[in-house]
């Protein structure tokens, strides 16, 4: 063996990829003499080279290394008080590559301070550092990687590049076990994964955890990508959105799974410009071959749809990077990657801008409660319980088979954090939904007793788990005012919509589970039986003012059994479209922001089907294309009048006017807008007609009938109130004006005071 500058046990760490800093030993490490470097000493560890030279470009000189210790460990002593940006000429059999040598640069891209506040979870940009970035060093192109795994004995980058071969590009460790690594001559597109050794030697290949991008599954490599390619052009929109706040405004959403709204056919697997078959689908219900949609192809089909119908935002199940269709989404890997299902990062952020240049929002739900247990993804990361907690008394969700992030834990909460921070930042959405949020509030959610372990006070509460939502709402709101934040919690945790500055978690919208479950109840009964649980639709009311409500009515009511919302309702099947009609009324002019899902609005009779397009056929006939008008029809309503949105929260934007009318099964109320106008609603939940039905009001004039639920163009009876009605001056309900009006069959009727009808 030949003689060295370095000890043969760092050439043996090195061989065997047990070296937590290589740059100790590769790369260019100066030899000095009285004080001043007169040489350099380069050193190299090739596995797969037969012959390397150093190359010095603006010298046009060539040095060739000799092989020390072992075959493939290669050195050579340069005489130059200088050296700068060399290169490494390999000869690998009968093929010779250029390359500049990674370990010649040495300048870290992560500074201390920054692993001081990812330490401390408060680093809001931590994606803009951690994970694979395009960046240039001393001229020379390339990619910075950086992983958090601080229980690594050793990281390397692996990929195409290298043949997927972990002793090539070695990475070292910082501060808090963050690994690093340039790799110059990579450029987007670049497929790579880490290799991380436990501390026992075991190999674990993982994706990247802050990856912008990963491969269409099943394949599981993360890819190089630069998001700062894309020219937003919604300036305009977003200007508006900050000066804007959004529980004043109307907000009906669509709430869409984009891979099974609709499907494009396809006659067999196409090809993608890098020879890769397109992702493809067998749609069995249709019996031949179909694709998903591209995040643009959506923008044509599904913009144009949505606000046709008059939705203000799409909501859209989680886009997160997943590995299995049938999770619905909801079973992330790549949170910081949206789906390569529908295409690239850049094709989802068209899809965003378009929403905007259409004055449509985007929603996105949020998956921060758990994580699957795919190998390559986030469970036991660095071969220890990193993301989730090791005691599955706390780490684990055994009925979802999914693990428990450690909100304990900084660095993960701060992943998390700056997760929400950064689809705001990146991809401008308007609003996250956060999924399961009661599933994070409470240690013994779906736990039997012996299976969970109480707070440090003895409770239920998952106090760390708290503490994240409000530190992520925070922030959220600090940075994007004018912003949704929605929580889908379905318990009595108290203050879940108010600020946290005096105790609440910060959202600023949360579902109305208990609504949902009970107006749900009443409509699927015979409407006989409706009288005696008249409760099912006046609840609500006892405690609205209590939370700031969103009212849902999603996917998860309609899977899994449970049946379509038409199949939910009662009688023939007149009366089941009047049923879903009558329900969607008293929704929209129920206090609180709108939620619905996809094909509620044209009448869908089978469930819905991850794997298949909606029921799209149905729309050939008149009673669905009715139906389909109608939601047109009650948006439009709902977004022309004030009193149906400004005053959501407030005890002055709802007055009853009778809720105890459970012999007839009717409710009235009113509901006012900030400005002093009002609408008069009438909701008469039976199948029996009621003709000089009296109701009192609070003002003398004519009172337009502004929509009846019974109208033929929808579908209905055609019932109604010949376009309104005058106040008489007759004492009911505590007021000194009443409307004698006829209440249509399973219908809703609003009334709006005519003040150019009453002057004249």
């Amino acid at each position: 063996m030949s003689s060295t500058t370095i000890a043969p046990e760092q050439i043996n760490r090195i061989v065997w990829n047990q070296h937590h800093d290589p740059f100790e030993v590769l790369g260019p490490h100066p030899i000095e003499k009285d004080g001043k470097i007169t040489s350099w000493a380069v050193r190299a560890y090739l596995p797969t080279a037969d012959a390397v030279w150093v190359l010095l470009p603006e010298q046009r000189q060539e040095y060739a290394m000799r092989s020390v210790q072992h075959p493939h460990f290669f050195e050579c002593i340069i005489d130059t008080p200088e050296l700068n940006n060399y290169q490494l000429r390999i000869k690998e059999g009968e093929h010779e590559r250029v390359i500049y040598d990674p370990y010649a640069f040495r300048s870290p891209k992560l500074t201390d301070f920054d692993i001081h506040l990812f330490a401390e979870g408060n680093h809001h940009r931590i994606y803009e550092k951690l994970g694979a970035h395009l960046m240039e060093l001393n001229g020379v192109k390339g990619v910075y990687f950086a992983v958090w795994a601080p229980n690594a004995r050793n990281v390397s980058v692996i990929g195409d590049f290298n043949h997927w071969d972990g002793r090539k590009h070695q990475m070292r460790v910082r501060g808090n076990g963050v690994w690093e690594l340039f790799i110059p001559g990579l450029g987007p597109g670049t497929k790579y994964k880490y290799e991380v050794k436990n501390q026992q030697g075991h190999i674990y290949e993982k994706f990247d955890p802050y990856g912008f991008q990963q491969e269409p599954r099943p394949k599981t490599a993360s890819i190089v990508t630069d998001l700062s390619t894309y020219t937003w052009n919604d300036d305009e929109w977003m200007e508006r959105r900050r000066h804007t706040d959004p529980l004043c405004q109307p907000i009906s959403v669509y709430e869409c799974h984009i891979g099974s709204w609709m499907h494009a056919s396809a006659e067999k697997p196409a090809k993608l410009p890098n020879g890769e078959e397109e992702p493809v689908v067998i749609v069995s219900e249709l019996k031949h071959w179909a694709r998903f949609l591209t995040y643009r192809e959506l923008a044509e089909k599904l913009i144009p749809y949505v606000k046709e119908m008059g939705y203000t935002h799409i909501e859209l199940l989680p886009i997160a990077e997943h590995p299995f269709d049938g999770s619905w989404g909801y079973q992330v890997t790549g949170y910081y990657a949206p789906t390569s299902r529908y295409g690239s990062p850049t094709d989802f952020m068209y899809f965003v801008d378009q929403c905007h240049q259409n004055g449509i929002g985007v929603i996105i739900d949020w998956v921060p409660g758990h994580f699957p247990k795919d190998g390559h993804g986030l469970a036991y990361f660095d071969g220890t319980h990193l993301y989730e907690h090791a005691d599955p008394r706390k780490g684990e969700h055994k009925e979802w088979g999914t693990l428990v992030f450690n909100y304990s834990r900084n660095e993960v909460r701060n992943f998390l954090v700056a997760n929400a921070l950064f689809w705001f930042d990146k991809y401008h959405i308007d609003g996250i939904r956060v999924d399961a949020v009661a599933s994070m509030l409470y240690l013994d959610y779906c736990r039997k007793d012996g299976e969970w372990i109480p707070n440090q006070y003895g409770g239920r509460e998952n106090i760390e788990a708290a503490d994240f939502l409000r530190q992520v709402n925070h922030l959220i709101f600090s940075y994007y005012p004018g912003i949704l934040s929605i929580a889908e919690e379905s318990t009595d945790w108290p203050m879940v919509s108010w600020p946290t500055y005096v105790g609440g978690l910060g959202f600023n919208l949360k579902w109305n589970m208990g609504w949902m479950h009970d107006v749900l109840d009443y409509f699927s009964m015979d409407p006989w039986f409706r009288q005696f649980h008249q409760n099912n639709i006046t609840f609500s009311m006892w405690y609205h003012h209590s939370e700031n409500f969103m009212l849902a009515l999603s996917h998860d009511e309609v899977v899994h059994g449970k049946s379509s919302m038409l199949g939910k309702m009662p009688g023939d099947e007149w009366q089941k479209f009047a049923n879903v009609r009558c329900l969607f009324s008293y929704m929209f002019a129920h206090p609180g922001k709108k939620t619905m899902f996809m094909s509620m609005e044209f009448g869908q009779w089978n469930e819905w089907n991850v794997w298949s397009d909606l029921d799209w056929h149905l729309l050939q006939y008149e009673r669905h294309q009715q139906l389909k008008h109608f939601f047109a029809e009650l948006n439009a309503l709902y977004r022309r009048e004030p009193a149906l949105y400004t005053q959501d929260f407030g005890h002055q934007g709802f007055e009853w006017i009778d809720c105890s009318d459970n012999r007839h099964s009717v409710v009235s109320f009113i509901r006012w807008s900030k400005d002093g106008e009002f609408i008069v609603v009438v909701c008469n939940f039976t199948p029996q007609p009621h003709s000089h039905y009296r109701i009192g009001v609070p003002e003398h004039g004519f009172y337009k009938e502004i929509f009846n639920s019974d109208s033929r163009e929808y579908g209905g009876s055609n019932m109604g109130n010949l376009g309104g009605k005058w106040a008489d001056e007759w004492w009911s309900h505590n007021r000194p004006y009443s409307l004698d009006l006829c209440l249509p069959p399973l219908a809703v009727i609003m009334f709006k005071i005519d003040r150019q009808k009453y002057l004249l």
